[in-house]
């Protein structure tokens, strides 16, 4: 299993919505997110900073294609699609991000 985190923005002005969104997913966009191998995924507001921060937990053996599907569905397609307007990418990402990736550097169980 690897742990990752990830940040971006967010509209200031989308953020009710954003949550709102957030407060009840599409059934077929978390079952994507299963079969992609992701569990424990969750998203923190930072509302003085208008970012957001993300975790997830990869339990899979190979995450380039488990992004690709999850990237190809046409349904986590549309999700991103209304949400992606939303966001604000960090311009200090690594080209290619559109949520900036981050390195773990502590963890305790």
């Amino acid at each position: 299993m690897k742990r990752m985190g990830m940040m971006i923005g967010l509209d200031p002005a989308q953020a009710a919505e954003y949550r709102r969104l957030h407060a009840d997913v599409w059934p077929d966009v978390l079952a994507q997110l299963s079969r992609s191998n992701v569990r424990n995924y969750t998203i923190f507001w930072n509302e003085a900073e208008a970012t957001l921060f993300g975790y997830w937990e990869y339990h899979g053996a190979d995450f380039d294609a488990d992004m690709k599907k999850m990237a190809d569905d046409p349904t986590t397609q549309k999700w991103w699609a209304i949400c992606g307007p939303m966001q604000r990418p960090l311009e200090s990402r690594a080209e290619g991000e559109h949520w900036a990736d981050m390195q773990e550097v502590f963890h305790m169980d």
